[in-house]
């Protein structure tokens, strides 16, 4: 588990987009039921933003270069954005088929044997979502978190699913297929909406959360014993590098060399405090 990289677990995503769109589909073949052929649909986005996401976390470990001195990190930021795009399509289709059958209702075939294999295919779906979750919180990986939060949409969505097709088997009333579809439809478009705007606010170098800059305040306040102060503190965050700029205030008697191991001090208890984290100081005397 150590030596297993970002883009492992991308992999990993692909692979489980690969398997639930055989068994979604297969479940769709001997049902024709449009809310299972709308929880395929959707593990075909699920597949186009995976491999897209590898990409991009692939682009983020090409090291700095003269183009680009602060790294590739952001480039996380297009797979999110990518993601929520398609599942914006992907929800137009869906709700778009749904209205059509609604108009025309149809019966469902085999209900049993497509429960199963959606429920298979929920359940692969639901284990590397959490996978994904964990490997996103450890690498900082927002491409990793935004992945495993679309399929853990997709495993609640699938619950509906699988609940409208046995209703619509135990009580025979048609039209509640595609209305469970349009109701899939609408919960991925809100889904679609969340992932747009974590990609707007990290391409804007949204700051870091309430709790990292609490934590950074704190280590900030603890050299405030030593007769120093602080200004113009920035954070921002770039995929999964983050950075912290601040400017420390030293008496104007203190030497070049004490000021300057403070400011390493400084650094060092910085990213202790947020590990990963890279940290710019600037020095001033006091006013």
């Amino acid at each position: 588990m150590s030596r297993l990289e970002r883009h492992h677990f991308a992999w990993l995503s692909i692979a489980a987009a690969v398997a639930t769109i055989a068994l979604k589909t297969l479940a769709w073949w001997v049902t024709g039921s449009v809310g299972l052929l709308s929880d395929a649909l959707e593990s075909f986005v699920n597949l186009a933003g995976a491999s897209f996401a590898l990409w991009m976390i692939l682009v983020t470990r090409e090291p700095a270069d003269r183009g680009h001195p602060f790294g590739h990190g952001k480039a996380e930021y297009f797979s999110s954005g990518f993601e929520g795009i398609l599942i914006l399509g992907a929800a137009f289709a869906i709700i778009w088929a749904a209205a059509e059958r609604l108009a025309a209702p149809q019966p469902i075939e085999s209900p049993g044997w497509g429960l199963a294999w959606s429920a298979a295919a929920t359940s692969i779906n639901f284990v590397v979502a959490r996978v994904l979750g964990q490997a996103g919180e450890r690498f900082n990986s927002i491409a990793l978190t935004a992945d495993s939060r679309h399929l853990m949409t997709d495993v609640w969505t699938s619950f509906g699913v699988i609940a409208g097709v046995a209703l619509v088997a135990l009580t025979g009333w048609l039209p509640l297929d595609p209305i469970i579809a349009i109701a899939v439809g609408l919960n991925i478009t809100r889904e679609a909406w969340h992932l747009l705007r974590e990609s707007v606010d990290g391409l804007m170098d949204r700051s870091l959360d309430g709790q990292q800059q609490v934590r950074a305040r704190a280590v900030l306040e603890s050299f405030h014993a030593r007769g120093v102060a602080f200004t113009g503190l920035r954070t921002r965050r770039a995929g999964s590098s983050s950075f912290l700029q601040v400017v420390v205030l030293v008496p104007g008697e203190w030497s070049v060399s004490a000021s300057h191991a403070l400011l390493d001090e400084i650094e060092a208890a910085l990213a202790t405090a947020l590990p990963g984290i890279e940290v710019t100081t600037h020095l001033e005397p006091l006013p």
